[in-house]
């Protein structure tokens, strides 16, 4: 069932979600040629407990008796989502990464990403972060009640076909608040008008919003860990997530 947030409980998603966004800053920071991975959870996790929340990642539940051991999520390179922040994975000059949080914040949920280049990265990774992070920006305009999940999806897609990039289709973006992940999904890929996914948006609805776009194919396949997943063809992923509240005339980005 697709939620709607009151003024009340969206207050608390803003504050939790700007904690969040500090944190992601913070983090964004500490990316530098030769960190380690097992540093930046490290540093998630003080930062997280000193603003008073909890890690919404760390141990979650991945199915088939699988449960996510990190609170951050530091995917490199060819690994779209769901790469363990786990010590001996250091970073180096021209790798790209992925830097996934989400947090739980007097009992309510954010989440937030985005990807950044590590020492010097070719223009070929540039690219494909800006037109990432371009193409959430156009995603999240489409957010206003009256509008549908296709509006959404649409905007991202077509932005990114103007590159010739694949627009991940195996993984979505989700509704967020009371739970990690909720109804609905929020793809990043037009789907049919009169599916009965393409629910209308309204005022209160809080969604998770992230498009994860491949220099390559959209093709993906999960690593033998079990839950990190990759392009099918080792090419570079890219990915931005903010959550985002409907208003009554339009929306609010509240990892900001």
């Amino acid at each position: 069932m697709v939620t709607i947030k009151t003024a009340k409980e969206i207050n608390i998603i803003r504050a939790g979600g700007h904690k969040l966004a500090v944190i992601l800053q913070t983090l964004v920071q500490a990316v530098k040629l030769g960190v380690d991975t097992g540093y930046l959870e490290q540093l998630t996790n003080e930062l997280i407990i000193k603003a008073g929340g909890r890690p919404s990642f760390k141990g979650y539940d991945m199915g088939g008796g699988l449960f996510f051991p990190t609170s951050l999520c530091a995917s490199i390179n060819n690994e779209v989502v769901h790469g363990a922040a786990l010590p001996a994975r250091v970073l180096r000059s021209g790798d790209i990464i992925d830097l996934d949080i989400g947090m739980e914040w007097q009992g309510l949920y954010t989440d937030t990403c985005l990807t950044v280049g590590v020492g010097k990265i070719s223009h070929e990774a540039k690219q494909l972060i800006r037109v990432t992070k371009e193409a959430l920006e156009l995603g999240i305009r489409q957010v206003k009640p009256g509008n549908t999940l296709n509006d959404i999806g649409t905007a991202i897609e077509n932005y990114a076909d103007k590159f010739d990039y694949g627009v991940v289709r195996d993984l979505v973006g989700h509704g967020v608040g009371y739970q990690a992940h909720e109804e609905p999904n929020v793809f990043n890929y037009a789907i049919p008008k009169n599916s009965r996914e393409n629910i209308t948006l309204k005022e209160g609805m809080v969604l998770a919003i992230e498009p994860m776009i491949n220099l390559g194919t959209w093709e993906v396949i999960t690593a033998k860990n079990g839950y990190t997943v990759l392009t099918v063809d080792n090419s570079l992923s890219a990915h931005f997530e903010h959550t985002v509240v409907v208003t009554k005339t339009g929306y609010e980005i509240l990892t900001k």
